[in-house]
């Protein structure tokens, strides 16, 4: 838990708030509100951040370029 990583989070977050259910908006807002304030989380109000971060950001693995080519060529 650092405030690196907590900016991060946040930062990635912001992009995703319009797919936020009202309740998960909600503490998204405060935790916004606790930034601008400069206060770093607790190791609880992280771990809530940290369930946030892992519902609503999916790291899918990126396709090399062998398996595009493939794809846009129609060779399997």
């Amino acid at each position: 838990m650092s405030y690196r990583e907590q900016k991060k989070f946040l930062e990635e977050l912001r992009k995703q708030e319009f797919r936020m259910s009202p309740k998960d908006g909600d503490v998204f807002k405060m935790f916004v509100k606790r930034d601008k304030d400069e206060e770093e989380f607790d190791t609880v109000s992280f771990a809530k951040l940290k369930e946030l971060y892992d519902k609503y950001i999916t790291n899918r693995p990126k396709p090399t370029a062998e398996e595009l080519f493939r794809k846009f060529t129609g060779n399997k």
